[in-house]
């Protein structure tokens, strides 16, 4: 029989094996993603200083266009009724108000039962003005982005370009990425739609934009963009846009979704994630080998319109088929 590791006691009295560590956690504050020390206190002034970022990038953005309206440049205050945990001092948002940890409520009208029925309006109102797109395709990336940058000249000429094919273009109706994509679908005279977001500031709503829907609740809004759209194209961006990227590929690995393409734009951007994802998620089995041909990437504006097109194409055929089989009319099929 092999002989007992001997046990050594910490000078507290705790015993611990061999030289292991010892039993008292330790007293450090551990480290953010950042490699900075954090706290409660200051994931807390994290937050809030997140939201005053995307505010100014949001500016960034809208000033750098030059075609939105003078918005005030303030963050909207919270009212002294808004019920609230945590030092936060903007406005609170619809989302907010669902989000929030429950609590007692003296008035109905804040409880989450009766704002079931404000979701659905929004669901109504979302369905109501986008339900003649046949054809959308929905593009994502920075607010931050100029008119002068590579990028925003690229996402308009894939704007046009599928513009021109028949396509209508979705995005969240602010500037950058998704002011020039709204460019590109009016350079080719096709339907322009922006899915704009209550936050805690104004942002305002492009120039470029034909129809426009507000939404309150983030979840009301994603469902749009997926229901009414038959690709994304993703545009560099930062947590939104990785947002939409999963959301998208989550639903299409769970058979939600099926023969929609999600189009990385920009080769060099995106290939810190792809080599992650293959040398380190793919790698240990996380996902599959065949998840990672779910996206294509490029840099060719004509190439992630013909990679949207031909989809639709499958899309349709294999609806035509179901539709001969079964009797039913064609329908997209990954709705």
């Amino acid at each position: 029989m092999a002989p007992k590791r001997p046990v050594k006691r910490s000078k507290t009295g705790s015993a611990k094996a061999g030289g292991g560590s010892p039993s008292e956690p330790s007293t450090k504050a551990p480290r953010a993603a950042s490699g900075n020390r954090v706290d409660s206190e200051r994931m807390s002034a994290a937050a809030n200083e997140s939201v005053a970022a995307l505010k100014a990038r949001i500016d960034e953005g809208r000033r750098a266009s030059g075609a939105f309206p003078a918005l005030p440049d303030e963050v909207l205050q919270r009212a002294a009724t808004d019920d609230w945990i945590g030092d936060s001092s903007w406005a609170l948002t619809e989302d907010a108000k669902l989000l929030q940890y429950g609590g007692s409520k003296t008035d109905f009208r804040s409880t989450d039962p009766w704002r079931v029925m404000r979701i659905m309006s929004e669901f109504i109102e979302g369905f109501d003005k986008l339900a003649r797109i046949e054809k959308g395709v929905s593009i994502f990336g920075s607010a931050r982005t100029h008119p002068d940058d590579p990028q925003y000249l690229a996402a308009v000429e894939v704007g046009r370009l599928l513009g021109e094919k028949g396509f209508s273009i979705i995005t969240g109706a602010g500037p950058g990425i998704m002011e020039a994509a709204n460019k590109g679908a009016r350079l080719a005279g096709a339907p322009s739609i922006g899915c704009n977001i209550e936050l805690p500031f104004e942002q305002g709503t492009n120039p470029y934009v034909d129809t426009q829907v507000a939404f309150r609740y983030f979840a009301v809004r994603k469902t749009m963009f997926i229901k009414y759209s038959s690709a994304f194209i993703i545009f560099p961006g930062g947590f939104g846009t990785f947002d939409e990227l999963f959301e998208a590929l989550t639903l299409i690995q769970t058979g939600k979704i099926s023969q929609f393409p999600v189009v990385l734009f920009g080769t060099h951007y995106w290939a810190g994630l792809v080599r992650w994802l293959n040398s380190k998620v793919l790698a240990e089995r996380k996902i599959s080998p065949g998840d990672m041909d779910l996206m294509v990437v490029t840099d060719d504006p004509a190439e992630a319109a013909r990679v949207v097109s031909d989809a639709y194409e499958l899309q349709l055929r294999t609806a035509r088929a179901r539709a001969d089989a079964g009797g039913v009319s064609p329908a997209r099929s990954h709705t």
